[in-house]
């Protein structure tokens, strides 16, 4: 995976987990120093600004220094975490962390900062409907992006977990691959190579 060393501003609100418009707002006030490309309004920053501005600002860079996207993998059968984990592994471009139930999910997604959550409905202490109304009531999570996980079919219960914050639903069973590939659609990534 070749290293970006120059950004957008739309590639550096990603990375920072902020909006656009505060990347510019920074960059015109002279907070995040950068160029502008000529004869155009383009703004450029390159990778090193970048990370002195994330760091200048408490933000973590790994999102940076890594280019990964985060996944936290929630569900209390640990063979499914295991075959999920190993359907995003595959890939390369993922770090992974993993929960069991519904309170260290609520940890995991505070300290991780997860740009997505494959998040099982039914943990054994906690809904998933509740992890995700608590993941939506913190506006420092707008970005992460939560696909719920069960085996239950009640349309009802799923439009209550989109109401509640969830992006997308996927009912279980189904083949790692396609999750994988819902993934990436939530994450406007790319469509890898499964080897």
């Amino acid at each position: 995976m070749t290293t970006k060393t120059v950004f957008t501003t739309g590639e550096a609100a990603k990375i920072c987990k902020v909006s656009q418009q505060t990347i510019i707002r920074c960059f015109d006030n002279g907070s995040l120093k950068g160029f502008r490309v000529p004869g155009s309004k383009f703004r450029r920053i390159p990778r090193e600004q970048l990370y002195m501005f994330m760091k200048d600002n408490g933000i973590p860079t790994d999102a940076l220094e890594s280019g990964k996207k985060k996944l936290l993998i929630v569900d209390d059968d640990q063979d499914l975490v295991d075959l999920i984990q190993d359907g995003f592994q595959r890939d390369g471009r993922f770090d992974i962390r993993t929960a069991n139930n519904g309170f260290d999910a609520g940890m995991g997604v505070k300290e991780f900062r997860p740009d997505l959550v494959v998040l099982d409905v039914m943990l054994p202490d906690i809904n998933g409907k509740e992890v995700c109304q608590r993941v939506r009531n913190d506006p420092t999570m707008d970005t992460v992006k939560i696909l719920c996980i069960s085996g239950m079919v009640e349309h009802n219960k799923v439009d209550a977990l989109k109401a509640a914050g969830a992006n997308d639903f996927m009912q279980k069973p189904f083949a790692i691959d396609d999750l994988v590939l819902r993934a990436y659609d939530l994450l406007e990534m790319e469509r890898g190579v499964v080897n």
